[in-house]
């Protein structure tokens, strides 16, 4: 297994994996999340492709990708309360459903964190639904820690 930068031939790959996101936010949160709904479309991620803001990796295994991680990189600077310092963001992450267990997610976020040392980042944080039990079993596996918890009053069913 290679884990890597994504490229413009990976894109059909990541489609299929963000339709696998999607559909797991669905029935965790149907009544947020839209059926057969992905995140980003084919021309989004080429976009990103070609930002050094928007690093993307994949695990490719067999010439097939098997999972991914989007990432943000984001410069806090001259803000009145949070001191100065870069973040790396991990928008989304995900592994294909068939190979999940077998620490292809752990390698993606480890190459992440390299990645973000390298940028000299002081953080690496993301966002997980409290929804998706298995995200955040695996999150805190990786020694991952709550900086932050969303609340919500629904008023209307």
């Amino acid at each position: 297994m290679d884990i890597r930068f994504a490229k413009p031939e990976d894109v059909g790959g990541i489609l299929s994996l963000l339709k696998q996101v999607g559909r797991v936010h669905h029935e965790g949160r149907p009544d947020i999340f839209r059926s057969n709904a992905q995140k980003y479309g084919a021309s989004q991620v080429i976009a990103m492709l070609d930002s050094s803001k928007t690093p993307i990796f994949v695990a490719v295994h067999g010439g097939k990708v098997v999972g991914y991680g989007f990432c943000i990189i984001k410069a806090h600077k001259n803000d009145p309360v949070i001191a100065d310092h870069t973040e790396l963001y991990i928008d989304d992450l995900c592994v294909e459903e068939t190979c999940r267990g077998q620490h292809i997610g752990k390698a993606i976020y480890e190459e992440i964190l390299r990645y973000a040392k390298m940028r000299k980042c002081y953080n690496v944080t993301l966002n997980v639904w409290s929804c998706n039990e298995n995200a955040m079993a695996f999150y805190k596996s990786l020694g991952m820690l709550p900086q932050k918890v969303g609340m919500e009053t629904i008023l209307e069913k």
